[in-house]
């Protein structure tokens, strides 16, 4: 038979409370309340019922003949960290989003709604507001709904005040339209889309080599080395890009010009762009193309060597279309249209049986000082 622990006066504590385990109800309840307008500023036609329920409900959009669904998983790594050593949290939920999405747009879908995971040691409500007020920027600017999520206070397994985020997005794309390695071909031109710096990548290193003393030794407030006047912190929580419009134009133009898209994240420059090729096909990358922004020349100036630089990071790079060559000019056009930075970044091309599937030219000094 069990026992019930005494304390060393011989009596059980019978006032032992939820809160006392280090589990804060109440502080949840209002974390809610708080964040209960941003959740509804996402709010899409398809949307069935409020924020409250035990899960959310959404519609299938009306006028697709064959519709697939598609959905992913992403988080936003120890970029963390330095919004935690900033306190500053406004900007990581975009992050969030944009981690997801920008995996689902490359298969031709349109996002529909995001899921989101906020695990910390401790609900501050004015925390986890400033978080779902980012996660409900990215989700606007993504054109989908902040459908449902959870917020876990788990004390014990994280330290005072840190806390992980993590996020599922589901999107649908009518079968025809999907884009992948089936329609890319040989001759295609790719176009890059900038990236805003690091997203949210490679982070581990980039903190090594900036701010460990043994390296860059650099503090967050410091002035980014050939930055335009932002401090490493700064730099470094610049958020990610989200290319969900700029994936739209594109695919929606008459003729379909565009055959496939490869979203830049982990693996940086040197392994994502062949996910969207077969392997008969390479990729040929002009790096004097390219523009990195200041934040990676930093990191470079820290002794880590160009290989190492286009395989962790994006290098100025957030997204590659694949696109028709004869509509190149077109795509690149009514992409500017939207404000995008587009870089005329390579071609696809036959890929023989010794050949890598991503072939360099160029960039001897690609991350010199300007």
């Amino acid at each position: 038979m069990s026992k019930l622990r005494e304390d060393a006066g011989g009596a059980p504590d019978k006032n032992l409370s939820y809160r006392d385990a280090g589990v804060d109800i109440d502080a949840g309840n209002q974390a809610v309340q708080r964040i209960r307008s941003l959740v509804a500023s996402t709010r899409q036609p398809e949307q069935i019922g409020d924020l409250g329920g035990f899960a959310g409900l959404f519609g299938l959009p009306a006028g697709l003949s064959d519709p697939v669904m598609v959905a992913c998983t992403d988080g936003v790594g120890t970029k963390l960290l330095v919004a935690i050593a900033l306190d500053r949290h406004d900007t990581v939920g975009i992050d969030l989003v944009a981690m997801n999405v920008n995996d689902l747009i490359v298969t031709g879908a349109r996002p529909l709604f995001v899921l989101d995971y906020i695990a910390c040691a401790r609900v501050e409500p004015a925390k986890i507001e400033a978080i779902v007020a980012g996660i409900a920027d990215g989700c606007r600017q993504a054109r989908c709904a902040l459908l449902g999520g959870e917020t876990a206070e788990l004390p014990g397994m994280y330290a005072e005040g840190h806390y992980d985020l993590a996020a599922s997005a589901v999107g649908i794309v009518d079968r025809p339209l999907l884009l992948g390695p089936s329609k890319v071909r040989a001759g295609d031109v790719a176009l890059g889309l900038a990236s805003s710096g690091l997203h949210s990548n490679g982070f581990s290193l980039a903190r090594r080599a900036l701010l460990d003393p043994a390296h860059g030794g650099m503090a967050l407030g410091d002035p980014l080395p050939g930055g335009l006047g932002e401090s490493v912190g700064e730099a470094l929580l610049t958020p990610t890009r989200i290319y969900v419009d700029a994936l739209a134009r594109a695919r929606d133009l008459e003729g379909a010009p565009l055959h496939g898209a490869a979203h830049i994240t982990g693996g940086g420059l040197l392994e994502n762009p062949q996910r969207a090729l077969d392997d008969a096909l390479a990729l040929r990358i002009d790096l004097d193309a390219l523009r990195p922004p200041p934040i990676f020349r930093a990191i470079a100036a820290q002794g880590v060597s160009r290989a190492e630089m286009l395989r962790t990071f994006n290098c100025g790079v957030g997204m590659i279309l694949y696109v028709a060559p004869t509509r190149a000019a077109e795509v690149q056009a009514a992409l500017e249209e939207l404000g995008e930075q587009v870089i005329r970044l390579g071609e696809v091309v036959p890929r023989g049986a010794d050949e890598e599937a991503i072939q360099l030219v160029g960039g001897a000094d690609l991350f010199a000082a300007d």
